[in-house]
């Protein structure tokens, strides 16, 4: 059956996710509205107008009003918040509008959502993101969840997202995600743990050396080490909320999170490191893990000298 082209989208969070959607839909003449709780506070909203304003989209003075004409409603938010914006979500939509939740949260929190929109109108369907948007944009896959989901698969598609259904059961999507995730950013913590000591020993190129010998084709010797250290200085505590997401998962099943829970850690630390540095270019092409380790070293070494 064919469906109009959605022309109609709300997005819940304006931030790195948010802003990338709300470029790219608007871009193609779709109607975006946003609403982000940073509006809210003096300190950040004239910069959340002005994002908004540059990406040519709507801002919202609220989630009623983003989502009031909305076709499809994308919540982008953190981890911590998720659930309230669907419990918000649930209560103001009506017939016919989708609430696409692309949050990286654990299968039991989708269910919880799930629920929520049960006694609603609107139709959830929960969305997995199973690699980092920048690069992709639209196109980064997803994988989507519930008995709503094959029915919006093919509108997003038309939107020039890559939504592919895989379960009528809300949860499964989130499950390939949180269990994908123990190990990608279980990865990025142990890179930043290994490279950080053999650094502080002075053998790093002997270790890098070794692990290039190993695993020869994923770049050990190249930009990987930089690129995997660089997500966790920029999206560090996003990154240990979403793990402690995994954990949760881990535990819904009856296994200890032992490596989920010392990853989240691992993230929380470089983060905390990084507090107070003058920490710029973390997202450019000089970024070098390097300098950072040196940066925080010399950091550790005055304040002992204090």
């Amino acid at each position: 059956m064919a469906h109009e082209p959605i022309r109609r989208i709300a997005l819940v969070g304006f931030g790195e996710v948010g802003g990338i959607f709300g470029r790219d839909f608007a871009a193609q003449g779709i109607d975006v509205s946003i609403f982000d709780i940073l509006l809210h506070a003096q300190e950040s909203r004239e910069a959340m107008l002005a994002k908004a304003r540059d990406v040519k989209v709507h801002a919202k003075e609220s989630l009623a009003d983003s989502v009031r004409d909305a076709e499809l409603v994308i919540s982008a938010v953190t981890a911590s918040s998720a659930l309230d914006v669907a419990k918000d979500a649930s209560r103001l939509l009506r017939a016919g509008q989708f609430f696409l939740d692309i949050n990286s949260v654990s299968p039991a929190t989708k269910r919880a959502m799930a629920d929520l929109f049960a006694h609603g109108q609107g139709r959830f369907v929960e969305a997995a993101v199973m690699a980092a948007v920048p690069p992709q944009r639209l196109k980064v896959p997803m994988l989507l969840g519930g008995s709503h989901a094959a029915e919006l698969a093919p509108r997003l598609r038309a939107l020039g997202m890559n939504a592919t259904p895989a379960s009528d059961r809300v949860g499964v999507p989130s499950a390939v995600k949180m269990c994908r995730s123990v190990m990608i950013k279980g990865l990025e913590a142990l890179t930043v743990e290994c490279l950080f000591a053999a650094r502080r020993h002075g053998a790093e190129e002997a270790v890098l050396a070794s692990l290039a010998a190993t695993y020869p084709d994923m770049g050990w010797k190249g930009k990987l080490p930089d690129y995997l250290i660089s997500r966790v200085a920029e999206h560090g505590k996003r990154r240990a909320a979403e793990m402690r997401e995994a954990a949760r998962a881990l535990r819904d099943v009856g296994l200890d999170p032992l490596m989920a829970e010392a990853t989240a850690e691992r993230q929380e630390w470089l983060v905390g490191e990084i507090a107070g540095l003058d920490a710029g270019g973390l997202t450019d092409e000089s970024f070098s893990w390097r300098a950072l380790a040196d940066a925080i070293d010399a950091a550790l070494k005055a304040a002992k000298k204090e």
